[in-house]
Parts: C-alpha cells; sequence; structure tokens
C-alpha cells in the first residue's frame, strides 16, 4: 500500500454527450477515510468515480493526487497509466468472468502495475496475491477455473485483484451488488480495513444508505449531479435530505446500542411513521 496518498477531484462537469451529469462537484478522497457517493439513480455517483479513475473524460475541472497534508499536489492526468495504476485503482460494476483463468491467474492481474516488462511474479506479488485472496474469503478457490463460478463469486475475485495492486487509494463501485448477507457484511468490513489498518484513502459508491451510513466517514448525497448534501452520515442521512433527493418519506433513527442510524422507507402502504420512534428532520 502507499499510506497517505489522497485524490482530489476539483469543480468536476462531467457530460455524455451534450447532457452534463456532474456539474461543479469538488471532494477529497483522504487517508484513512471511506468516502461515500450515495443518491438515486441517475445522480452521478459512478460517473463521477470513473472519472476519477480516469475512465470519463472531463469537460471542465482536475482531479490530483496529494499527500497526507494537501502538499505536492500532482495532476492525475500527469501520470502515465502504469504509474497511475500503482496509486489509484478502481472496482467497477461489470466485469466479465475469464475463461480458461483460475481464481489465483485473475487476481494476480492487480500486479501488472508493478512489474517489468514479462517478468513473472516475485516474492511480493505473490505474498500480496495470497493475502488478497484471504481478505476476500477466495483462497479456497485458488485453483479453481473462474468461469465455473457464480456472479458473486466472480465479483470477489475481482475485488481480490484491487486488493492485490496495493494502492493508496481504491474506488468502488457498488461493490456489495450481487452478493449475499455474508459476504456484503464480510466487503464492508474490508472496506473499514483497508481504511484503518492501511491508511487507504476509499471512495465508495453504494446504493444502501443504511451500509453507507455503517462504513462512512464521509457522505456525499448527490442529485441530479450536484451535491445535495455532505459531511458525517448522522449529519446528511435525515429523514429531509433523504425525502428531498429520493421523493420517498423515510424514518431515520439512531440506534444507541448499535451506534449507527436506522433508515426505514415509508411506502404507501406504511399509514404512519412508528410511535414513539425518534427521527431526524
Amino acid at each position: 500500500m502507499m499510506p497517505g496518498t489522497s485524490l482530489q477531484g476539483e469543480q468536476l462537469v462531467l457530460r455524455y454527450g451534450k447532457q452534463t451529469v456532474v456539474d461543479g462537484v469538488s471532494l477529497t478522497l483522504a487517508p484513512g477515510r471511506v468516502t461515500a457517493l450515495v443518491g438515486p439513480n441517475g445522480s452521478g455517483k459512478s460517473t463521477l468515480l470513473r472519472s476519477l479513475a480516469r475512465l470519463h473524460r472531463m469537460d471542465a475541472g482536475h482531479v490530483a493526487l496529494g499527500g497526507r497534508d494537501g502538499a505536492a499536489k500532482r495532476p492525475a492526468a500527469l501520470l502515465s497509466a502504469r504509474q497511475f495504476a500503482k496509486e489509484v485503482t478502481l472496482f467497477s460494476q461489470s466485469r466479465p468472468a475469464p475463461q480458461g483463468l483460475t481464481v489465483r491467474e485473475v487476481v494476480a492481474f492487480g500486479r501488472h502495475p508493478h512489474r517489468r516488462g514479462f517478468a513473472g511474479l516475485d516474492a511480493k506479488d505473490r505474498s500480496a496475491i495470497d493475502h488478497a485472496m484471504a481478505a476476500t474469503g477466495v483462497d479456497a478457490m485458488a485453483d479453481r477455473p473462474v468461469g465455473e463460478l457464480s456472479g458473486g463469486e466472480v465479483q470477489r475475485v475481482w475485488l481480490a485483484a484491487c486488493v492485490a495492486q496495493e494502492t493508496g487509494v481504491v474506488l468502488l463501485d457498488e461493490p456489495t451488488n450481487h452478493l449475499d448477507l455474508r459476504y456484503q457484511m464480510e466487503t464492508l468490513d474490508l472496506v473499514r480495513e483497508l481504511a484503518d489498518d492501511h491508511g487507504v484513502a476509499v471512495g465508495i459508491v453504494l446504493h444502501d444508505l443504511d451500509h453507507a451510513a455503517r462504513i462512512a466517514d464521509d457522505l456525499l448525497l448527490l442529485s441530479a449531479g450536484k451535491i445535495h448534501a455532505s459531511g458525517p452520515p448522522r449529519e446528511v442521512l435525515t429523514a429531509g435530505n433523504i425525502g428531498q433527493v429520493y421523493s420517498i418519506r423515510v424514518e431515520v433513527s439512531f440506534d444507541e446500542r448499535a451506534h449507527r442510524l436506522r433508515i426505514d422507507p415509508l411506502g404507501r402502504h406504511s399509514s404512519r411513521v412508528r410511535a414513539g420512534s425518534p427521527h431526524f428532520s
């Protein structure tokens, strides 16, 4: 890992053709902190994450890498693809199941930025691969062909490849999709461990607001390509903010025992907010 690396986007404007999908958004992914991007479909979350990974062209603004104190910023556009991949990795929503390769071989893709030419894996590479497979729970299937795995298993294999890349910034686009309850929680635990134990700057797109509240230090609530609210989850995920952005009535309470927010959407068949439950407006 490269602890102390930060990633900053300043006044980003992103478009698909003539349609603006992100309009003047600024954010900083800080070392040792998890920043969650949430918002309804079409709010610009995934496009924003892809722009930070240099996979979506910016129509305005810039992205820079920096240190813990914000000094010595380096424009991301000036780094080579290999240099950038040593510092930033992206877990995207859709990745194929490579045919003819084992789990270990796919996880080894994460070591490509660190290898010289056609050199084979060295001891450091193998150690990083073993650690990544253990951390994501795919070590038991290391020698299985990836083509035989379920969609959720393939997703964990690609997540392991990102972990094996050992970058100071990790970008995750809905990493809990298609996972069962156990592996959703293990993935969220892994995200916290990357930040807490390794000093990684994590940016993560999540649809599940409970998941975002559970793991985020900082949260950006997006609506129609703009930041509706930002800050700690307890300040951002209020009933008022969620109701305005998602156009749905919600009850938000704080569970003192679990020390976390609980968000309960109230659909058409919810006649009233549960009596006696605290909520934030």
